[in-house]
């Protein structure tokens, strides 16, 4: 029985500490202009901030989260979840720039 309730406290751990640091892809959509990064950008941004690239990282009008190993699994979700919604915008401003 304890491993059980263990189990189930992880997920929750988890979650707290990601809606604390903030979620990636809405930080860089929220603050997305024209010709900025739009696809996968949450999850982009943390890979940027686990690596430690600096350069990638001033590309983002936003601040990395402040565990972004944790954020990433959520990142990538929430970046699928919207997908249909970037590729078509992303697509857009390359063909009428």
């Amino acid at each position: 029985m304890k491993f059980a309730s263990s189990v189930s406290i992880v997920p929750g751990v988890v979650l707290l500490l990601s809606l604390s640091s903030g979620c990636a892809t809405y930080r860089t959509i929220s603050t997305a202009e024209q010709g900025s990064s739009k696809v996968f950008s949450g999850t982009r941004l943390n890979v940027s901030a686990i690596l430690g690239d600096e350069v990638a990282l001033r590309k983002f009008k936003a601040d990395p989260p402040r565990y972004p190993l944790v954020d990433l699994p959520l990142s990538v979700g929430f970046d699928m979840a919207i997908l249909p919604l970037t590729v078509p915008i992303a697509t857009g401003e390359l063909l009428f720039k």
